[in-house]
């Protein structure tokens, strides 16, 4: 390339060398390396940052991703620059890579890591593309002075952003309401016996359910009025739900004193238990209501309050509802069809 002043008068100025395309062997390599790079920062962060922080907050899912990103995007380009296309890729291969690490480590199970691809992989794709940004120029430019200083300061300031967990607020400890009904071809009288105990649920078949996804499957009782204790048992194990109220044909109102883990995890190691699964995710209370719509018919409502302590809180609280949202429909479901039949 040759500079022309707009007078046409002066020489041309030199052509800046610029390196040949990289050869292909040594695009792979770097990709590797690259590859690598990521799988490392990301068991070192997520392993050592769980252990230390006992929290999964926005470092975890935000941050974290943004800086095994910007590593892999990095690295990816120290040694020859490479496409926004191929940074990206190489970013993707990291992703596939460190989760199956985590499960094999042990770290994580399938079920969870799929769960955060949603928020997590767009955060590394942009981590890659600032890394490759920061990597250092392979032209005629590499002469400016400082420029390495530069880059290796921003990489450095990039990973340094997990560090933020050590700083984040809490996550708050808001009590969330899901709330589900059914119309059932009975009356209240009728529906009330299967409210408080129902038989074995059939076995599931949906993909989420035979994935690990805890399920409900019976439900019986000790007693009977306030003080009572409701056994709802799931795939996971029994929740324990001391009656707090006890109006028959009318509501069912209950707190939760122990409840099993949301998921079973899928992982080659047996009773894996992740700490996000016990704690992170509280439900407090729950609730049947029967409306009688006068004319044969219930409205059989049920409520579940919890508590949710994972970041982004929006995130989280939306897949929490929809699966609580399906546990409801699959218990009220079999509540109408044993009514019914």
């Amino acid at each position: 390339m040759v500079n022309v002043f707009n007078d046409n008068t002066s020489p041309a100025a030199p052509a800046i060398p610029t390196r040949p395309p990289t050869p292909p062997p040594q695009r792979r390599h770097q990709a590797w390396f690259a590859v690598a790079a990521g799988v490392a920062v990301a068991l070192l962060l997520v392993d050592r940052g769980l252990s230390t922080l006992g929290t999964y907050g926005a470092w975890l899912f935000v941050l974290t991703p943004l800086a095994i990103g910007t590593a892999v995007g990095f690295a990816c380009n120290l040694f020859a620059s490479v496409t926004a296309r191929e940074t990206t890729g190489v970013v993707l291969v990291s992703v596939v890579m460190a989760g199956a690490f985590m499960i094999a480590f042990g770290i994580e199970g399938l079920v969870c890591l799929a769960m955060s691809l949603p928020i997590t992989v767009p955060m590394v794709i942009v981590g890659g593309l600032i890394g490759r940004l920061m990597a250092p120029p392979h032209d005629g430019q590499n002469a400016r002075q400082g420029q390495h200083g530069k880059h290796w300061a921003g990489m450095i300031v990039m990973l340094a952003l997990p560090l933020g967990g050590f700083v984040e607020a809490p996550a708050g400890q808001l009590l969330h309401e899901v709330r589900s009904s059914v119309i059932i071809n009975g009356t209240p009288d009728a529906v009330w016996p299967q409210v408080v105990a129902f038989p074995e649920l059939p076995a599931p078949t949906d993909w989420l359910s035979r994935a690990g996804v805890a399920y409900p499957r019976r439900a019986h009782i000790d007693g009977n009025g306030v003080g009572a204790v409701r056994y709802c048992v799931f795939s996971t194990g029994p929740f324990v739900e001391p009656i707090t109220q006890w109006e028959p044909g009318r509501r069912l109102s209950f707190d939760v004193a122990a409840s099993p883990a949301p998921v079973r995890e899928l992982s080659p190691w047996r009773e894996l238990a992740p700490p996000h699964l016990h704690g992170y995710l509280r439900p407090q209370r729950g609730e049947f209501r029967l409306v009688d719509l006068g004319d044969g018919r219930t409205r059989l409502e049920g409520s579940t309050w919890y508590e949710i302590e994972m970041a982004p809180e929006f995130y989280w609280r939306a897949i929490s509802d929809a699966l609580i949202h399906r546990i409801h429909l699959r218990v009220l479901e079999h509540i109408k069809q044993q009514v019914e039949s």
